[in-house]
Parts: structure tokens; sequence; C-alpha cells
């Protein structure tokens, strides 16, 4: 297999040793960077693997224009920005580039800024300048190139072959060995990859093939610290899920956010593994929902919304396939669960309809504002969740249609468990105000929603 190496940084090795010296006075401490659940768009569902400068720097423009003024901040480049040719799907025979110290870096045919030893810094100084952020993925482990070839790993003795784990691959992409993190090698080379990313400006890291499938703590905890070390905040989202909920606390120490299932896709059931629909959400997001705080999220995955192409990740180019009333249940399924909400398609390419859905404030302070998330019905057919505003001077209540046809839904607040016998009613994805009612009473057509705000007067 040919792969393309471009030359690497040149620094003194003076500076090197006052940046690793600076590194180490570090606390492995996690970075207070997501108060609130992080809001932004993702290359993968609209582009794949095929993301390129120009198309990101049209989403960058767009949501800028768009969506800043709502809260959405965040521009990520997904999977394999270091492949010069790009496929849908994983291949064994990509050429890659990477630096002298086995690092990757962006193609130059796809990311022209990135010439000479520029990275990603020039692209994540574009974001920076719109007032948003700039994140970036990555596949977990040291490329197997590196490996082959012994690089030396930056700012450390080590080199690349002491680092890895040539028993662990990702099942799903040949692009890299597992990282040994028993070794100070491995946590050497996580070392150097925070560095270089700190030094591009990168604000978010999508690390992927980690939390799931297998589920790799020790890989985590070592890049984790890597990435305090640097100093800057970086919010560290771990993918794919499930993630095992019985590593709570080590989630929550060593990330930010952390994916609950597998990829979601613009479908409502699927008896595969892969993709997973909107409506299998539901049992996920009642499993981690009490396990929702400041500082640690869990995922429910992107939101498959608008135009689906040039090139999506799964399936052909497309708009999505989920009904108008099934993108509402997911957009208030993630808002009152308090998930991360990242969008997957094509920003130039959305519809009126499609901004409308991304634009309403209300539904996004539930998101963005609520806590004590939880379900309080759950039936084969109807699922009713609440959580109370920041202001906890009531209730948001969201009501699920999970059915396949249009159903009746009809609860007395005691059955909610809420103590009051009256409640005003402002419905949110309407913007109106209900007025005075004794019970959620509505009918709701199939896979449909309603969101409310519930309050004393």
């Amino acid at each position: 297999m040919q792969r393309a190496r471009k030359h690497g940084l040149k620094c003194c090795v003076l500076a090197v040793a006052v940046r690793a010296l600076s590194a180490s006075a570090q606390t492995a401490a996690p970075n207070q960077t997501a108060s609130r659940p992080p809001m932004g768009w993702n290359s993968y569902d609209g582009y794949g693997t095929t993301i390129n400068e120009a198309a990101f720097k049209a989403n960058a423009d767009w949501l800028a224009a768009h969506l800043k003024p709502f809260g959405w901040q965040y521009l990520v480049i997904d999977e394999e920005w270091y492949v010069t040719d790009p496929v849908q799907g994983n291949s064994q025979d990509l050429h890659y580039t990477m630096d002298r110290f086995g690092r990757y870096t962006p193609a130059l045919n796809r990311f022209p800024s990135a010439a000479g030893e520029a990275g990603f810094t020039s692209l994540a100084d574009y974001v920076h300048r719109l007032g948003l952020k700039f994140g970036i993925h990555i596949l977990r482990g040291i490329p197997r190139q590196a490996v082959k070839e012994n690089l030396p790993i930056a700012g450390s003795p080590y080199h690349a072959a002491e680092a890895a784990n040539t028993t662990d691959t990702c099942p799903w992409n040949y692009d890299n060995f597992g990282i040994d993190a028993s070794q100070p090698a491995g946590q050497a080379y996580y070392d150097s990859l925070a560095r270089l990313y700190a030094d591009w400006g990168v604000d978010f890291v999508k690390a992927d093939c980690i939390s799931s499938n297998p589920y790799r703590g020790d890989e985590i905890r070592i890049l984790s610290t890597g990435l305090n070390k640097t100093g800057r905040p970086i919010v560290l989202s771990l993918s794919p899920g499930p993630a095992p909920v019985e590593k709570i606390d080590e989630l929550r120490k060593y990330a930010q956010m952390w994916r609950i299932s597998n990829d979601i896709w613009d479908l409502w059931h699927s008896d595969r593994p892969y993709p997973q629909g909107v409506g299998d959400q539901f049992a996920n997001a009642a499993r981690w929902a009490r396990f929702t705080q400041a500082g640690g999220w869990p995922d429910a995955d992107m939101l498959p919304v608008g135009r689906l192409g040039p090139a999506p990740g799964w399936g052909k180019p497309r708009d999505t396939g989920l009904t108008r009333d099934e993108q509402q249940t997911l957009l208030t399924l993630w808002s009152i669960f308090c998930s991360p909400l990242m969008i997957g398609g094509d920003l130039a390419a959305a519809d009126e309809w499609t901004v409308s859905l991304l634009t309403n404030r209300e539904v996004i302070a539930v998101d963005q504002q609520s806590t004590g998330s939880h379900p309080v019905i759950s039936t084969a057919k109807t699922v009713l969740w609440l959580s109370e505003p920041a202001s906890r001077d009531g209730y948001y209540l969201a009501v699920f249609n999970v059915s396949g046809s249009q159903e009746k839904i009809h609860y007395a607040w005691s059955e909610l468990g809420l103590r009051s016998q009256e409640y005003r009613m402002r419905d949110l994805w309407k913007g109106r105000d209900i007025g005075a009612a004794r019970m959620v009473d509505l009918v709701l057509p199939a896979h449909g929603c309603a969101l409310y705000r519930l309050s004393l007067r």
C-alpha cells in the first residue's frame, strides 16, 4: 500500500522541551467546556468522508448567518480528512497524509489552506472569525504506516512501535492500530496529537471506535489526559454507542459527551444494529436520562434532517426520509432529553421548513436550560416526558405518539405525577398560549408529538 506523507513540523529542541514542561504542569482534571449540551453541525450525514475546504466553508458561512443567533456554534469535520482519495465506507487501499511524527494531517487536495505546516490552523481561524468553534473527528489509535516505519513520537524519546498494540484494531476501520495505554509511549503519542490539535485551534474532538464495540476505557483516559495537558478547552466527544452505562463515572470523568446508541439515520425503526431509527432511541434515552448533568451529556447522535448529500455516510444522496412529524419528534426527544444537538444535513441546501425546525428558540431552551428530564408514561403507543425549566416555575411536557397511526392521548395531571389540578399550557412548536387546562388531551398523527410549557400562572 502506498501512502503519501507530507514533511512534519520543524521546531527547535528548546521549544519542544518548554512546551513539554508546560504540559506536564497541567492537571489532568476534565475541562469545563460543556456546561450546556453542545450544538452545531457535523459533516458526516451530508458528506460522509468526502468533505473539502470549499464545502466546509460554505456550511460554516451558512450556520453563521442563519443559526448562530440561536446558539448553534460548533462546526465539525468528520471522518478521514487525511485521506486523499476518500470513498463511501471504509477501505484498505486509501492514501493518507501524515507528518514525520506519525500524526495525520489534512489532505492537501481537499484542504489547500493546510499547505506548508499550517494543518487546520487556517480553517480553524476562519471559523473563529465567524464567532464559531472548530472540531475534527479522529479514530482512536496510531496509524499503521507510522508503526511500520517506526516514526518518532514528537516531544518524546519514544517511537511509534512502542506505542502501538498491533493486536488491537477497529473492527470497521483499517487505518490504525490501537494504543498500548500501559506504556509511556502511548501517553506520549496522545499528548503529541493533543498539542498538534491545540496548536491548530481545535475546540472539539470526536473520537471514534472508542466508547463501544469495543469500549476502550484506558485509551479514553490517556486521550483525555493529553487534551487537558494542553490547557486549551477542547470538548471530547466519544463515539459510537451504545456506551456502557455501568461506566458512567469514567465517562463523566474523561469526556463531555458520549453516544448512547449506534448511528441514527433518517428512518423510524430498524431491526438491524446499523443503522438505527428515531423510534429506536426512546428506550435508550429513558435508560440514560438520570445520568444527564452539566459537563457530561449522553449523546443521542446527529440530526439527519434536510438534505443528506451530496455524499452521505450511509445510502444515496436524498432529502431526509423522515416525515415532518418524525423530524419534529426527533428534535423534541433530543431536546427534552438534553442531548447535544449536531445537525447532519448539508446546511446550504436547507429549505425554509428545515430552518424553522432548527430555529425555534423555545424548543432550543428546553434542550439548553431544563433539568431533571425523565419519562413519566411509556406504553406501546404513547410516551410522555417531563423536565423543569431553569426558573423552576413549572414544567416542560413532551407528548409522543410512537405508533404508526393517529392516536388520542388523554391523561390527568395526577397521572403524570403533577400535584396541581390546573396548569396554563403553552405550545412551544406553535408558539402560542392555550390557556388553563386540567389534563393533557390531544390527538397526534403517527409518530407525531407536542411540546408544552406548563405553568401555574
